[in-house]
């Protein structure tokens, strides 16, 4: 992971916004010329300055509905990470939509977007009457709940293979990804956010009895494509 904190006074460098102390470690919220951006324990989420991975994410899985099943006509959506706010905005913008739950474990994100920068990117997204925020951690939350989900959109590491704690490992484990299909209902998609491919990954969705897995790429300005890795629980 690639610690990306400047040295203050030096040209160009971060501003930072907050910086707080959660249950995880240190996040902090900074602002880089106009883009905004999320950091935990020095090392880099996301930023505000496109968007368009996290916006697929979504798509795929609300077009994998809509082609594969038994899904409702107004489906429920669990999306693992706030954010920035992108996938959140992007899941409220589209009408077929009938539930959308946010799982996000650092209270300071939360409020960052309640009444804090990150407000302009998704104020009217959590005062959308479909909009739930959870506070509470993703793994902890597929494990125990008892709720059940159409699509669940997972975006909480920079992919199965690098993580931002080493708890959240388990989630792309064999037994994680049975958790994840015990709240999906009958033909409900599983779609995973990853800064790379990973064809591990998509052995292991298929060792844990998904079906229909692929990966859709997003390319970028320089390196490797951002993907989001497809699968749908049998019916």
């Amino acid at each position: 992971m690639t610690t990306l904190y400047s040295t203050p006074g030096t040209p160009d460098a971060p501003e930072v916004l907050d910086r707080q102390q959660g249950p995880y470690g240190e996040v902090v919220l900074r602002r880089h010329g106009e883009l905004l951006q999320i950091i935990a324990n020095g090392c880099f989420l996301m930023d505000t300055s496109d968007g368009r991975s996290e916006r697929l994410l979504i798509d795929v899985a609300l077009d994998a509905l809509g082609a594969d099943t038994h899904a409702p006509q107004a489906p429920h959506v669990l999306i693992g990470g706030l954010g920035v706010g992108f996938s959140l905005a992007h899941a409220v913008a589209d009408a077929r939509w009938g539930r959308v739950t946010v799982v996000e474990r650092e209270p300071a994100v939360i409020g960052w977007h309640r009444d804090g920068p990150l407000a302009p990117f998704s104020s009217h997204a959590l005062a959308d009457p479909r909009t739930e925020i959870v506070a509470a951690d993703l793994v902890r939350y597929v494990n125990e709940t008892c709720a059940t989900f159409d699509a669940l959109c997972l975006d909480i590491d920079n992919g199965p293979g690098w993580t931002v704690t080493e708890d959240n490992g388990s989630l792309y484990s064999q037994a994680g990804l049975a958790s994840c299909a015990r709240v999906l209902r009958p033909g409900g998609v599983l779609a995973v956010w990853s800064a790379q491919p990973s064809p591990e990954f998509e052995g292991t969705l298929r060792n844990a009895g998904f079906q229909g897995v692929r990966t859709e790429e997003v390319p970028v300005a320089r390196g490797v494509p951002d993907v989001v890795h497809l699968a749908v629980r049998p019916g």
